[in-house]
Order: structure tokens, then sequence, then C-alpha cells
């Protein structure tokens, strides 16, 4: 079957960024989603040839799976708590390479491995950039809670103007639940002209685990466009 343009400009932002930023001897976080699919399997062939001696920590059990199906070395954050490079996918992207992650259910871990990384680059195609976060992402924010305050939380999420809907689960009855126990309530903002502002009411709230935006965390991005070509967007 023929690639098509986007996978194909998700392939080549996903192998251009591992090429420019994975290094010898490097700690690395592995995120989660289809694009990181294609860093991986690259990351993995740059071993083979090179010896990089990577150590390799996941976000999500779908990142754990690839780093062994690459016959890749597993870390954790106990063993290395300072991290060197992180590499993510992101369901949308702003002018400041602000983010709206979580879409795949992992924000709070991958939050936790781009907060301790000396460098977060993302990828991702461009249907995920915008000039304002909440333009073509219509999913939401994820908010990841703790189960027993999903339901007050989301009166508070009201009235901060937000359309909050509790994630479902699609292939059982119930809630979706996140690695770590909890739920994800997805909730529209509309265009989110201060994701900083916002970002810190949500955490107020308590049973709030934490938000899928990430504020002024992302060093680099690498966005592979309609034509199968990949720019590169950096922080200012």
């Amino acid at each position: 079957m023929t690639e098509n343009l986007i996978e194909k400009g998700k392939r080549l932002a996903a192998e251009r960024a591992v090429e420019e930023n994975v290094k010898k001897n490097m700690v690395i976080g592995i995120g989660s989603g289809s694009t990181i699919v294609y860093a991986v399997q690259h990351i993995a062939r740059m071993n083979q040839k090179r010896s990089l001696n990577l150590k390799c920590i996941p976000s999500s059990f779908q990142s754990y799976q690839l780093i062994i199906e690459n016959d890749l070395d597993l870390a954790s954050l106990e063993q290395f708590p300072e991290i060197d490079l992180d590499i993510d996918g992101a369901d949308e992207i702003d002018k400041n390479l602000n983010l709206i992650k979580g879409g795949g259910g992992c924000l709070v871990q991958e939050k936790i491995l781009a907060s301790n990384s000396k460098e977060l680059v993302i990828i991702a195609d461009y249907r995920k950039k915008s000039e304002i976060l909440g333009t073509n992402w219509k999913n939401g924010v994820p908010i990841e809670v703790i189960p027993m305050a999903y339901f007050p939380i989301m009166k508070k999420l009201m009235k901060l103007d937000g359309k909050p809907v509790l994630r479902m689960a699609k292939s059982k009855s119930g809630p979706l639940i996140t690695d770590n126990g909890n739920f994800i309530i997805d909730t529209d903002f509309g265009e989110i002209k201060n994701p900083a502002e916002l970002d810190q009411k949500i955490l107020k709230i308590p049973g709030v685990v934490d938000t899928g935006l990430f504020i002024n965390i992302t060093s680099k991005a690498y966005i592979g466009t309609e034509k199968g070509e990949v720019i590169v967007l950096e922080k200012k």
C-alpha cells in the first residue's frame, strides 16, 4: 500500500527529530502516540548501526512495549531521574510551542518525563499546528482526576466556561481508566488565548491530578507537512 502524505510527513518528522537530537549514551524519554512508533523504530535502526548505548524510559504501556519490541534498553526514573532528551507527540501545538496532550490518556506520565528532561522534542503532522490552542483540536483539554472527585470537578470546570465530558472506555462499559487508576475529563474551552492562566486555574481544583496543557516546556517541534516535508519550530 502506498504511504499517504500524512503518514509520510509523520515518519519523516520522526526520523529527522531522532537523527538531529539522539546522541550516544543518552537517557531518553519515550512518549506515546502513533508518531512515536516511527521515532522508536528509527532509534532502533540507529542503535543497531552505531551501538549508541541508550537508556529509554517509557511514559506509558504503549511506549514500554515499543522499547521492548525494538530491543532497546529499558530504564526508569528511579535509575535516571534526569533525562537528556524526551521525544513525544502532541494533539495541538500553538505558535509559542505550548501543547495540548493527553488524547491517548497518558498525559500525567508524559508530563512527568517532560518536566525531568533537559529537552522536550515534539513530532507531529501539520494538522496539529495552530496559532492558538483549541483552534484545530476540538476534543478539549484532557484533565486527569481522582475518580471520587470527578463530578464536583466537572461542576467547577463549567464555572471556568468549560464544557466537560467524562471520557468513556471504548471496549467496555464505564469511564476510561488511566495507567494511574484515574479518570479523564475532556473539557472544551474554545480558543485558549492564555493557556498558562487556564492551566493554573484548573490545577487549583482539589482532585485534579494534572492537565494536558504543557506550557513553556517544549524545546523544538518537528512538523510533517501536507507535502511530505518537515518544518522545524524552535523555542524563541
